[in-house]
């Protein structure tokens, strides 16, 4: 093989004098005689990795050069190991993370050896941003009593994470009230390249949160995975995936007056969506693209799950390095970074034709109108004029069709509430400027300001009991809010700071008032959130509001004064303002130029630098957290955190081989569009649940639940919330006299046929030896990276997933648990074979040697005695995923390589 590594470790120039090592990209291109400048930007960079990190074991040459030797549209067949530069974390995953691998080290001690053996052996932070809860809003007090309430609430937590802190040494924690996990990884802890024995490198990560690709806006290559596989990654395991085709996304042309990035991305998910591009990358060029700022490249990047990427890439040039000087980075960093980039020829934006894609898109900005998305999926597209007529309309159409089967002529008959509030359908309750996505954009979070500082000029208000919030991104925003004047303006119309964290947008909304709660119950009103955020599925937002709408944070503004999803902004006041006179959105609107005028509070180094010189010293709050110390964890009592039992009568050899499914049961058939959040819930907790009844059997009263997300590092609690969502529709039950469906994890336990939780048939099940499987549709597992969606479905017992197609992330999650993912081929599904529950299934070609995406054999038992075989397919999609699975997951698998060692 003529690549020789030696060859390739080159020297580049840091600024006027200095220089470094480097393993140079255009240098690997000469040596194997291939055009390396015509593959995509972030191809190259995964390439560098793999270069690098080439050792003749885990990496070794021929995947250097089956990876520089990409085609635009070859087989994908090449499996990638691509070792990541760090790992970030957010508490939500971070918890049970940590719980695995303290489980790891009481393996360790049980078999006599070092627990320090278990250990991340790539830097990990953990950001703490997704505890706290919107409880108190509209009130300058709002943000220390939030944070209070969420020490409170989250000590066991808390102590647990400063356990990890003191026991592993790479291990470093972003305590709460810094902000989004994504935000302060763009402003603070990316940092360019790294240097490692003297040899320069790009930043690479994997982070346990789907919205990681936002650092794809700075040039990062990056995304979201399970914490299973974070695990794996920080553990010296590459993460591995199939080489991917890359969609290349031209940018032509410029925004228009008064559209938003906001608007931008929401475009752009509507038009990926389509387009299928689940499991690519997405990369942008074009002149439109470089015209883009740093914040709208990662507005746009964060939304790649919703997308369906892996990533929506953009590359360094100009705009990124005075991103790094107005956010604080020292000279030096920013030396480096430029410096390697340009000697890597990967510095700047490329124009169109330069690089070979599998496929191109083009969008002109121009053609982008200001809209919002939902009401139950970010995809789901409206024109801001078309609001109106669309809640109208789908108000009436049947659920199937993304309706809420209502009669039409309930949209406009008023209810009021016990405590004389009067709400009708459509009415907002939920507003509120949250989430990583708008929070790190100071375009349109200035927007936001000047809007609300025209409306309150204007004379135009908020009702007392819409449920308003201002949660930023990080504490960089409030200053420059108020550095620019706007705050106080926010805040007379209820948008005071109500906490620094993922707030409405994971679920942290906090409740209703009880009255409110009352009458949407029972009236069954469709009453409407509308959010800056970038999820809004069903019931994640508040388990009572049905209608949940995504918009850029001047539209959040504009949404509350107006109260209502049923007037039409755009021909319609917004309300009436001083004298009565009708004050309509154009009046209020903030112009470019006025936003522009603002950009300059934004960017001020010297916020940046003062604001994390404070990441390492302890608030009060979190300074009178004390745990417990020392090398293994000791699991005191608790219903937060718990020793997780993936790890019990643990042996260095696999307890048993592979085997087929013989006789198993449906615990759920389902439709399309399940995401994590059906399967998984993260907010709050129903009292009459399997998950509420354990709390209160343990003493815990129902003020103190907490949230689903919270309590992730028990599970008892977790396994009990799995498919516990209130909205999620098992078709196996069947539906009602007026044709709706029923709502909630239930099932039908067989054969005798009698309605229950689906985590009480799950018992049942495992007790009587009785294998599960569920059934899906199209986009099973779309959303968060919630490996406990797969852990959960684990603990169930639940062998195999069979649906029509997966999202990357929950199919990978499911391998890495030892569950399979079953695709339905052609235009079969659960629907087309009749599958009504009552059949029991057998799944053949498990056993011997398996194969990544070989066919298998679904054998359907029906209660008349008739037999069909159906050929599905096997979407354990690489070689080592088949390793995992033969070890009963990626965790054994890893265990037995770290002991081993």
């Amino acid at each position: 093989m003529p690549h020789n590594l030696d060859k390739t470790l080159k020297e580049f120039k840091i600024g006027p004098s200095a220089k470094g090592k480097f393993y140079s990209l255009p240098q690997l291109g000469k040596e194997l005689g291939v055009a390396i400048e015509r593959l995509p930007v972030s191809i190259r960079l995964v390439l560098e990795s793999v270069l690098r990190n080439c050792d003749g074991k885990k990496v070794t040459e021929e995947h250097v050069r089956q990876l520089a030797g990409w085609q635009p549209n070859a087989e994908r067949v090449d499996e990638i190991p691509f070792v990541v530069a760090r790992v970030v974390l957010q508490d939500f995953t971070g918890v049970p993370l940590l719980a695995d691998l303290a489980a790891m080290r009481n393996v360790a001690e049980s078999m006599g050896k070092d627990p320090k053996k278990i250990e991340p052996l790539v830097p990990v932070d953990l950001v703490v941003d997704h505890s706290v809860q919107v409880d108190h809003y509209g009130e300058k007090k709002a943000l220390d009593l939030n944070m209070q309430l969420e020490f409170k609430r989250n000590n066991e937590r808390y102590q647990f994470m400063k356990w990890g802190m003191q026991a592993f040494d790479t291990f470093g924690v972003v305590q709460p009230g810094f902000g989004i996990v994504h935000q302060v990884n763009l402003e603070y802890l990316a940092r360019g390249v790294h240097k490692k024995d003297g040899v320069y490198y790009p930043d690479t990560l994997v982070g346990t949160d789907s919205h990681t690709t936002m650092i794809n806006g700075i040039g990062v290559v990056g995304w979201g995975v399970g914490g299973i596989e974070a695990e794996a990654g920080m553990l010296g395991q590459p993460v591995y995936f199939l080489t991917p085709d890359v969609v290349g996304v031209e940018l032509k042309g410029r925004l228009r007056e008064g559209v938003t990035a906001t608007d931008l991305v929401l475009t752009i998910t509507e038009m990926l969506r389509r387009e299928k591009v689940v499991g690519k990358f997405v990369e942008f060029f074009g002149e439109g693209t470089a015209s883009l700022s740093v914040p709208d490249r990662a507005t746009i990047g964060n939304m790649a799950p919703e997308y369906g990427a892996t990533m929506g890439f953009f590359p360094v040039d100009e705009k990124t390095i005075d991103y790094f000087q107005g956010t604080g980075r020292t000279d030096k960093e920013i030396a480096a970074f430029e410096g390697y980039f340009r000697a890597q020829e990967l510095f700047g934006v490329p124009r169109a034709g330069e690089i070979d894609y599998t496929k191109t898109l083009t969008l002109d900005l121009g053609s982008v109108a200001p809209s919002l998305a939902g009401p139950k999926r970010p995809q789901d597209r409206i024109e801001i004029g078309d609001v109106k007529s669309t809640f109208a309309s789908l108000f009436a159409k049947p659920v199937a069709e993304n309706g809420f089967n209502k009669d039409v002529a309930e949209l406009d008959k008023p209810y009021q509430t016990a405590d004389g509030i009067e709400i009708k359908n459509g009415d907002v309750l939920i507003a509120a400027i949250t989430s990583c996505t708008n929070t790190s954009n100071p375009s349109v979070l200035l927007a936001a300001g000047l809007l609300a500082k025209k409306a309150v000029e204007a004379g135009l208000t908020v009702a007392k009991h819409i449920k308003t919030s201002l949660a930023p991104g990080s504490r960089v925003v409030t200053e420059y809010l108020k550095a620019a004047g706007l705050l106080p303006y926010l805040e007379k119309l209820g948008f005071d700071v109500a906490a620094y964290g993922c707030t409405t947008c994971i679920g942290n909304a906090g409740d209703l008032t009880p009255e409110i709660n009352e009458a949407i119950v029972k009236n069954d009103l469709v009453a409407a959130a509308v959010l800056s955020g970038n999820r809004n599925f069903e019931a994640r937002i508040h388990p009572n509001i049905r209608a949940n709408f995504l918009a850029s944070p001047p539209l959040v503004v504009a949404y509350a004064i107006a109260g209502t999803m049923t007037r039409d902004l755009m021909t319609e006041p917004v309300g009436q303002g001083k004298g009565g006179r009708d004050i309509y959105l154009g009046d209020i609107w903030p112009s470019s130029e006025e936003i522009h005028a603002l950009m300059k509070f934004a960017m001020n180094s010297d916020v940046f630098k003062k604001n994390y010189a404070q990441v390492n010293k302890p608030s009060k709050l979190w300074a009178d957290i004390t745990g417990t110390s020392g090398q293994v964890y000791d699991w005191p009592t608790s219903t937060y955190i718990a020793e997780p039992p993936f790890f019990q009568d643990f042996s260095m050899e696999p307890a048993q081989s592979v085997s087929n499914v013989r006789g198993a049961r449906a615990l759920g058939i389902f439709g399309d569009s399940v995401t994590t959040d059906h399967i998984s819930p993260a907010g709050s907790i129903k009292d009459t649940s399997p998950a509420g009844k354990y709390l209160q059997e343990h003493g815990v009263l129902k003020a103190d639940f907490n949230s689903y997300g919270s309590r992730r590092g028990n599970h008892e609690v977790m396994m009990r919330g799995t498919f516990a969502n209130v909205r999620i529709k098992n078709l196996m039950i069947p539906p009602k006299a007026d044709g709706s469906r029923v709502e909630g994890g239930l099932t039908l336990h067989q054969p005798d046929g009698e309605q229950m939780s689906i985590y009480d048939a799950a018992m049942r099940y495992i007790a009587a030896g009785t294998p599960t499987v569920v059934f899906g549709g199209e986009e099973y597992g779309t959303g968060s990276s919630r490996d406990w969606a797969a852990k959960g479905t684990q603990l169930l017992g639940v062998k195999a997933v069979i649906a029509r197609s997966f999202e990357r992330i929950h199919r990978s999650n499911l391998v890495g648990m030892g569950v399979l993912p079953l695709q339905f081929k052609g235009n079969d599904s659960a629907q087309s074979l009749g599958l009504t529950g009552t059949e029991t299934f057998d799944i053949e070609g498990i056993e011997g040697e398996l194969k990544p995406q070989q066919d298998v054999t679904l054998v359907i038992h029906r209660a008349d005695g008739e037999a069909q075989r159906v050929p599905v397919l096997l979407r354990i999609d690489t070689p080592i995923e088949v390793d995992y699975y033969n070890h009963g997951g990626i965790l054994p698998f890893v265990l037995r390589q770290l002991l081993a060692a």
